[in-house]
């Protein structure tokens, strides 16, 4: 009984309308999905940056950013970018930092900055780069792992989207540099 219906079913116009509808949208998704992955592995990526790190550039409790990846791979990545940079230390994760040295340039910086004044200074190595928050008091950056390799850097963090009030362009948002 159970299987006549079945029968009619797979029989009936409206199950042929459907296969047809699907043929049409699988491709068409499908293309979609691949432009995505595309757009999001060579061109743009969006970030979620939160914590204390880059205050008062980005807020404690998180904005959604937009970072383009062309720049790293034409290595056109100037001091003072926002970067997005892939963890030395837990490679599954992603951080915002700005750009403090290229590679050849020497940069000063607070050991221990919620303890003493005490400077060091370092000339980055061939093929790396200094980084670090924009709050030196509560940021996990070059100033404790080192230089960062150029391969770790992921993108230029280049526009907020979220929240809304703060919707725009981080460009103007440039630090001082203390490199020479």
């Amino acid at each position: 009984m159970a299987s006549r219906y079945i029968r009619e079913f797979l029989a009936s116009e409206a199950f042929k309308n459907a296969g047809r509808e699907v043929s049409d949208v699988v491709p068409r998704l499908v293309k979609f999905l691949c432009c995505l992955q595309v757009t999001k592995t060579h061109l743009f990526t969006v970030t979620l940056s939160y914590g204390p790190s880059m205050l008062p550039t980005l807020g404690l409790a998180g904005n959604l950013c937009l970072a383009e990846r062309i720049s790293t791979r034409f290595e056109k990545l100037g001091v003072g970018d926002i970067v997005l940079v892939q963890s030395p230390e837990v490679p599954w994760k992603f951080m915002t930092k700005r750009l403090k040295a290229m590679e050849g340039q020497s940069v000063t910086y607070f050991v221990n900055p919620k303890n003493s004044d005490k400077s060091e200074t370092i000339v980055v190595p061939k093929g790396h780069v200094w980084i670090e928050g924009d709050n030196i008091y509560e940021s996990n950056d070059s100033r404790k792992f080192g230089p960062v390799p150029y391969g770790l850097l992921q993108g230029r963090v280049f526009w907020r989207i979220w929240p809304p009030k703060d919707f725009g362009s981080l460009a103007q948002n440039k630090g001082k540099d203390s490199v020479s």
